[in-house]
Formats: C-alpha cells, structure tokens, sequence
C-alpha cells in the first residue's frame, strides 16, 4: 500500500486523512468490540497482525482474525503506521462481521498530526476506532493518582488529545484517545468498561496473546470463530 513512499509524501498524506477524520462525542451502541495489535522486530519487513473479535460489555471472546505480511516501509518516529497499517487492513478484510469499534494497540488522535495508528486505520476504512497505547508519544499530562479508575487529561495547548488512564492501582497508566467515529470522552468511557484485573484492557491484552501464538506457530492465519479459545 505505501511501499517506497518517501516521507513529505506521507506527511501530505496524513494531513489530507486528518480533514477526514471525526472524534465527536456521539451516543454510543457497542455490542461487539475489537482489539488489535502488531508484533514486528523493530527493523523486520515481517509483521504479525491480529484482531480478536468480542462480545461487549461482557467481553467474551467471539473471533480472530491473523495475517502474516511485509512491509518496506522504514522504521520512521510519528510515521509507524504506514508500516503497521497495510497488515491491520488485510486482517480486518477477513472478518466477515465486522465489530462496532476497534481498539487499536497505538494512538488515535495523540499524535503530532493527529493520525497515530488507530486514526490512520479509522480514516482509510471509515470504521469507528480508538488507540489505546502503553507509552504517550505526544501531549502533556500530569500523573493520574494512583488508585485504579484514576485519569488525567492529555493536553497539546488547550485541545484535549486524549487521558492518560490508570487502569490498575499503583502501576503505569496507559494512554486513550479517539481514532475516528467516537469522541475523546467516549473513548474513555469506553474503555473503563474494557478493563480488568491486568494493566492492558482486555481488548488489546487479547490481542497480543493472539499475536504472538501465530508468531510462534501456535496457531494459523486466517480467521476463525473462537470455540475453546485459551489465552
């Protein structure tokens, strides 16, 4: 998708899906959710790609969807996801159903042009989408207190990017912010009803788990309904 595109190409790029992306606050009806994630060596052209399908706000587990791919684009700051997302799309292609919203394993709009990961899939595919990252990457925030539920807001001047969200007490908190099709407090909202008694939001958490089973050949490519799924 974006192979040997040079970098004020993909600047323009992410300034024309920016004008296209929508973080509104909106009444929200989520009845199935999605996490995903990534799992790359830091200079690979090989990416494991995966997206776990769920029931929500109960969060059992519906489906999953896994794609081996490659990509050559540069491992570049700001712009990983023009090497992460060609993979996230193949992966979400295969989900017959597709969910009501995807989390993605990133950032939304809390990102120097506003399109992190889960803003630049939202902005391609028109699907509702949301980041929730495990380190900031953009924005300033002052420390959540410590006990779980706590959350502070992610500022750049004066517009609210995002929260940084203390999803368990006394550990590191991690970062929310909307992707596009839900607004900066949905997302919040959102995920606090995704949390459970790990750091990482069930959603995402599941994610991982999956991804990497396929990188050690657990389990196979393609999608499948989850029966007797362990994780």
């Amino acid at each position: 998708m974006y192979e040997g595109l040079k970098i004020p190409e993909a600047v323009k790029i992410q300034n024309e899906l920016r004008a296209t992306i929508d973080v509104q606050e909106r009444a929200l009806s989520i009845h199935t959710i999605a996490g995903a994630d990534i799992s790359l060596n830091l200079y690979s052209t090989t990416i494991y790609a995966g997206i776990i399908v769920m029931s929500f706000p109960d969060l059992r587990p519906i489906g999953y969807s896994l794609v081996k791919a490659e990509t050559r684009f540069p491992y570049v700051p700001g712009f990983l996801a023009f090497r992460e997302v060609p993979a996230l799309v193949q992966v979400w292609e295969r989900i017959p159903v597709k969910p009501d919203l995807l989390v993605v394993d990133g950032h939304g709009i809390a990102h120097p042009r506003r399109l992190g990961i889960a803003a630049h899939f939202g902005g391609i595919t028109g699907q509702p989408s949301m980041g929730c990252a495990k380190k900031i990457l953009f924005g300033k925030f002052r420390e959540p207190e410590l006990k779980q539920g706590s959350f502070s807001e992610i500022y750049d001047g004066s517009e609210l990017l995002g929260y940084a969200y203390r999803s368990k007490a006394n550990v590191k908190p991690v970062f929310v912010s909307p992707g596009h099709k839900i607004g900066v407090k949905n997302s919040l909202d959102t995920i606090k009803q995704c949390t459970g008694k790990y750091r990482i939001p069930e959603p995402t958490r599941l994610a991982h788990e999956l991804v990497n089973r396929f990188r050690r050949g657990e389990l196979t490519e393609g999608y499948k309904e989850v029966e007797n799924l362990i994780l």
